[in-house]
């Protein structure tokens, strides 16, 4: 029966995992604050992986400090990645802004400024919503 995930997508969502964990746990820096992984891209030799984070707690110009943090500290995660998830060859890591949960904030407030401005002009126009 054939494997319905790759080996490389299996080692990416383990090493989220694994990644996410040692920032919760194992990972204090202040500057970093909380942050969270929102994906691993691996290459396909298995030797390099981007590590996608995202910042529940920081301001825009401490981002890309948070992030040359997690990239100093990448021999860390490197290393307690691979005694965890005990990797032969384990992947470079480097880390890169996600904005994705800033944008999806901002789309939603946008839609629901939209929707009460609807809800304002259909009752200041007689008509029921």
């Amino acid at each position: 029966m054939p494997r319905e995930f790759s080996r490389a997508r299996r080692i990416a969502e383990q090493m989220q995992k694994e990644i996410a964990l040692l920032l919760q746990r194992e990972f204090k820096d202040p500057r970093v604050g909380l942050a969270t992984v929102s994906g691993v891209e691996l290459s396909g030799d298995l030797m390099y992986a981007k590590v996608f984070v995202s910042f529940l707690d920081l301001e825009d110009q401490k981002i890309a400090e948070a992030v040359r943090i997690l990239n100093r500290a990448s021999g860390f995660f490197r290393s307690m990645v691979g005694s965890r998830m005990k990797l032969r060859a384990v992947p470079s890591i480097t880390f890169h802004y996600d904005p994705t949960l800033v944008r999806g904030r901002e789309l939603s407030d946008l839609i629901d400024r939209s929707v009460a401005r609807d809800r304002d002009l259909q009752r200041a126009s007689g008509e029921e919503p």
